[in-house]
């Protein structure tokens, strides 16, 4: 549904530079009221979830997030994995959760895959299971209406790799208590074999997305603006809460934004759409 009240498809074939548009700048051109999606059948994966006392592992919570990044870009394409983790709540103890699947349904291959990311610290918890695939996604689905509370504040940003002195800024961010929710989720792969310029979605060349989330006026915004930010190469817009108008600098390439701005005003030039990331 456009801005003037149309239903109209788009695809590569048809509205080609509202399709494009669509897929990273959403929310300013229209309201997606149907899908249409080519599946592939994914079968059984290895499904893995491990917990580690990365306050015991060599070289602290930044030592993991460091060597998490390392072994992540270093693993093959069949192995995808996230990490997660947060403040500490009254305790000097730092849990880290890194869980995700390896495309395999061959036990020994899923074992090697994940025994790296099993040497990140001490365990604490494991589960491994060869399992459907769209038994692993139904896990994060319910059919019961939506009970959150509140509004969580949330930062987001996409890098190429974790360095070091990320590791390091990263950590201080918890260590400080800004953050009860810390993620990283690996990007990489198929994602960075689409062309930069295929869709608004443009920061192809990262292979994280890491989200933080915190309360409102807390310290997060000013810790990550100068720490964080400087380092990353991009954001995810859907992760993030700022309304900062400086953030559409940085959410799309000189380029893209370009190209965007061209568009919302062929398709949306009353701004009707204005509310998540207005493009003007």
């Amino acid at each position: 549904m456009t801005a003037d009240g149309r239903l109209l498809g788009a695809s590569e074939d048809e509205n080609p530079d509202l399709f494009w548009a669509m897929r990273g700048a959403g929310a300013n051109f229209g309201i997606a009221t149907s899908f249409e999606f080519e599946a592939h059948e994914g079968g059984d994966v290895g499904w893995a979830q491990l917990a580690f006392d990365a306050s015991a592992a060599p070289g602290g919570p930044a030592g993991v997030l460091e060597t998490f990044g390392r072994l992540m870009e270093a693993a093959p394409r069949d192995t995808t994995l996230s990490l997660l983790t947060g403040g500490r709540s009254g305790s000097e103890q730092r849990i880290v959760q890194v869980f995700g699947v390896v495309h395999s349904d061959d036990p020994d291959t899923v074992v090697a895959r994940l025994r790296p990311f099993a040497e990140l610290g001490p365990l604490v918890q494991q589960s491994v299971q060869i399992a459907p695939y769209a038994s692993v996604m139904s896990q994060n689905v319910s059919p019961a209406p939506h009970q959150g509370q509140g509004e969580p504040h949330a930062r987001s940003g996409l890098i190429e790799h974790l360095s070091a002195d990320w590791a390091q800024r990263a950590t201080e961010l918890l260590d400080r208590g800004l953050s009860y929710f810390f993620q990283l989720r690996s990007v990489g792969g198929a994602v960075a074999d689409v062309p930069q310029d295929a869709t608004a979605y443009s920061t192809r060349s990262a292979n994280f997305s890491v989200v933080a989330l915190g309360a409102p006026g807390r310290g997060l915004d000013e810790y990550w603006d100068a720490e964080l930010l400087p380092l990353y190469d991009g954001m995810y817009i859907s992760f993030e809460t700022s309304r900062d108008v400086a953030r559409i600098e940085r959410a799309w390439p000189a380029a893209t934004l370009a190209r965007l701005r061209t568009l919302k005003g062929e398709w949306d030039p009353q701004g009707v759409f204005r509310d998540n990331f207005a493009l003007r």
